[in-house]
């Protein structure tokens, strides 16, 4: 597996365009297409949240009746979300136009929204937005990196990675682009991801992959614990790498596999360290556990705790948090055979063992909490599993940001 410049254009035969419709913001590119001329197979996860914006049950229907997928189109700045019915209308006047403009069926025509919730759609815009996105479309690296800024919201910088794998003696890519920065709380996680790929494969396996990697990768991210309405994580393969489809579990699929969970954790990590506000990146290692279900759990409790994301803000080194964000997970351990420790990825130090605190060095531990990445790694001495998450620290921009975010 090796990862390689690019996004959703990497893998053969896909197409990228941005365009500005002015749906919400002006003076920037604020909808994207993805668009492959040989159908698509498409898997999905989709938010777990009870309020589902009408593109989350489009997408969701159009998947699970198993057809082919062409396209997706997404938009900026306003949601569709809690838009009733005249909200599905407008996915399907989305969808009806992109399958006009390109020459497709309308059922395989994705469509994405994040943004501002409970605004209707300005369809006018949205129907000009997608004519620009037919006429744009290219299979360039610039324009995969135009249509992943396209998607942004609070997002500082674009989200894009793609990788290359062997399957059975062919070269198969994967490349995929993400937003995220707010509302970031995996439960199936909080963000807009779409994943090209020219692999061929069966949709039941692609979907059993989609499935288990985003347990580990999107689903162990947090960045202030709200789950979002719009949640969507889709995975388009169009066949066109010209390997032996794969069909069953084996090396193929394997290898299928290690080069989507590379995308699929990258771009995890760079939502979560995209925080809105934050500073740093905070990797929640947990290790010795003794369940994969209780290191994922202890995981993630450290990296959502309001506690610890203000003391790795502050450069503090109180272990206390971490230790009591262990506590309070719902896992059972023995708080006297917790060893804690902080990094920032080339030092680090031990802080906590045998029920008390190490001796250790108050001005180290100031300096690796001074750094972009700071690594917390607890060993709970109990088993063999292990687990990450990632997740960033609490600043004061995060409220400044949201205090206004409709107005």
């Amino acid at each position: 597996m090796k990862m390689i410049a690019g996004g959703v254009t990497a893998a053969k035969g896909f197409e990228a365009a941005s365009a500005a419709a002015g749906i919400k913001y002006q003076g920037r590119d604020d909808m994207a297409l993805i668009y492959s001329a040989a159908p698509c197979v498409a898997a999905g996860t989709f938010t777990s949240n009870v309020v589902k914006a009408a593109p989350v049950i489009w997408d969701r229907e159009l998947i699970a009746a198993g057809g082919p997928v062409h396209a997706a189109i997404v938009n900026s700045g306003i949601a569709n979300a809690c838009t009733g019915e005249e909200g599905m209308r407008y996915c399907r006047q989305t969808a009806e136009e992109a399958g006009e403009r390109l020459g497709i069926p309308a059922d395989s025509v994705l469509v994405a929204s994040t943004g501002v919730i409970g605004f209707q759609l300005p369809m006018d815009r949205v129907r000009e937005g997608v004519r620009l996105l037919s006429e744009a479309r290219s299979d360039s690296e610039a324009a995969a990196e135009a249509a992943s800024r396209a998607i942004m919201t609070t997002d500082t910088v674009n989200k894009q990675f793609a990788c290359r794998v062997d399957a059975d003696g062919c070269e198969v890519t994967i490349g995929g682009m993400a937003k995220g920065s707010g509302m970031i709380h995996p439960n199936m996680c909080t963000m807009l991801s779409f994943v090209t790929t020219d692999a061929a494969i069966d949709k039941e396996l692609l979907q059993k992959a989609v499935s288990a990697i985003v347990d580990d990768t999107f689903n162990m991210i947090s960045v202030d614990g709200d789950t979002s309405t719009n949640d969507t994580f889709v995975v388009m393969a169009n066949g066109q790498a010209g390997n032996r489809p794969i069909t069953e579990e084996g090396k193929s699929y394997d290898a299928f596999c290690e080069g989507l969970r590379a995308v699929c954790r990258a771009l995890a990590m760079a939502l979560a360290g995209d925080g809105e506000g934050a500073g740093k990146l905070i990797e929640s290692r947990v290790e010795g556990a003794d369940t994969r279900e209780n290191a994922r759990i202890l995981a993630k409790s450290v990296i959502t705790s309001s506690l610890t994301k203000a003391a790795v803000f502050g450069c503090d080194a109180n272990w206390g948090r971490v230790l009591c964000a262990l506590g309070y997970s719902g896992a059972q351990f023995d708080p006297d055979k917790v060893d804690l420790y902080f990094s920032d990825g080339a030092k680090e130090i031990l802080i906590f063992t045998k029920g008390s605190a190490a001796d250790y060095s108050e001005e180290e531990a100031t300096q690796i909490l001074k750094s972009t990445k700071v690594i917390i790694r607890a060993d709970m001495h109990m088993g063999d599993v292990s687990a990450t998450a990632w997740g960033c620290d609490l600043t004061y921009d995060y409220v400044k940001i949201n205090a206004d975010y409709r107005s």
